[in-house]
């Protein structure tokens, strides 16, 4: 078998799957129900939802959800260490997560980008079609 086939694998059939499961992976795979731990490996809730801009490629942070609690800790992208399949750990310790501050969904904002018309001129264009 030539090294070619070795990575193809048999013919017809599915090449091997290249990653190690227990290699980090992107903010982008994050999945609600995900484990939090804290760096120094106590798990302080799961993944309520990842706060961020999906087409910018922003990660800005986690909405935690703590065993027993009703209320949403958030937790910064700074503060988020590596990221594997199904758990987030962070870059604090447990002391310092005792008291994240409530998470609060941001506003929906529009982009303007320069040149782009502003609303009230694509307003007015738009009832001058009328």
């Amino acid at each position: 078998m030539s090294g070619l086939d070795a990575f193809l694998g048999p013919p017809g059939g599915k090449p091997p799957e290249t990653r190690n499961p227990a290699d980090p992976v992107s903010w982008l795979q994050i999945e609600q129900g995900w484990s939090v731990v804290t760096s120094d490996g106590v798990e302080i809730g799961t993944v309520e939802q990842v706060a961020g801009s999906k087409q910018d490629d922003l990660f800005d942070g986690l909405a935690v959800q703590g065993a027993g609690s009703a209320r949403l800790g958030y937790v910064a992208g700074e503060d988020v260490g590596l990221i594997y399949p199904g758990r987030v750990t962070l870059k604090l310790d447990a002391a310092h997560t005792a008291d994240l501050p409530a998470y609060t969904e941001a506003a929906r904002h529009e982009t303007l980008r320069p040149g782009s018309p502003s609303l009230a001129d694509r307003a007015s264009g738009w009832l001058r079609r009328r």
